[in-house]
């Protein structure tokens, strides 16, 4: 994202609706400008504000009349009065925050739009989570912290260490050059992205070993991780197994959610 410095007359209406805090007021040339290497390309700055196209010296010399008269004249919180910002086009591997931090951008590795895959929570037409396995979502970063790709690296290096199966539709996955060690690609490793998703699945007896992990990395890491964790219930619909034993590891087990079963199963080999 940039900021048409012929347009932008600083009024600050920009700075806090960054969910990365990327964007500030220059005030040795009065203009906003965006730390380029916090931006993660979210697009939250064009969309999220109403784009008026006021004329820019109009707008300043109201602005320095009503300080020479000392009264204010501010536009609304939610405008940018001379729509200043400008999506420029992207390349790799600068784009690469655009299709992880933008939810409107397709990942063309996956065909759909989000961090993680169609049936990341659901299971549903190919059940990729069968009876005595689990899936894991990791989800790293959130809106005010971000998460750069060599961090996200450091959890797949180390799961990849212990032998987890990476879900070959998911974006991360697609990243990666080495699947067997859990390496990505070396340009995108300084990338921030608003947030990301690895889906990874295992069976019932590395539970604790995918757990420990986890929380070994993430205190090695700049960013904050989210886990999901879910396996499939039986023929009855019920499941004992994953729930008791994260009874006894220390964490709460509690059925979120339930899925009906409504999509079309395409691969009936695996049902």
């Amino acid at each position: 994202m940039l900021i048409d410095t012929n347009k932008c007359v600083a009024c600050a209406n920009c700075v806090p609706v960054c969910p990365m805090g990327a964007i500030y007021v220059d005030t040795t040339i009065n203009r906003a400008r965006i730390n380029q290497d916090e931006c993660v390309e979210c697009g939250t700055c064009f969309r999220g504000m109403s784009q008026e196209h006021l004329n820019p010296t109009m707008v300043r010399t109201v602005r320095k009349l009503a300080r020479l008269f000392r009264f204010r004249f501010e536009p609304e919180p939610d405008v940018c009065p001379t729509a200043a910002f400008v999506m420029n086009d992207l390349e790799m591997p600068r784009l690469v925050r655009q299709v992880f931090s933008d939810p409107v951008v397709e990942h063309k590795s996956t065909g759909i739009k989000g961090r993680g895959t169609e049936e990341v929570k659901t299971n549903d037409v190919n059940p990729r989570v069968d009876v005595g396995e689990v899936g894991y979502t990791i989800e790293f970063g959130r809106p005010g912290v971000g998460v750069r790709f060599r961090d996200i690296q450091e959890m797949t290096m180390s799961l990849a260490d212990i032998g987890v199966q990476f879900e070959e539709k998911n974006p991360i996955s697609h990243l990666m050059t080495d699947k067997s060690s859990g390496t990505l690609r070396d340009d995108i490793l300084n990338e921030k992205i608003l947030s990301g998703i690895v889906e990874i699945k295992t069976r019932l007896d590395q539970v604790e070993r995918v757990l420990t992990t986890v929380e070994d990395v993430n205190r090695q890491i700049d960013t904050v991780t989210a886990v999901g964790i879910s396996t499939r219930c039986d023929s009855e619909g019920e499941e004992t197994h994953l729930a008791e034993l994260l009874e006894e590891l220390g964490y709460g087990a509690e059925r979120a959610k339930t899925n009906m079963g409504l999509g079309r199963l395409t691969n009936m080999e695996a049902a």
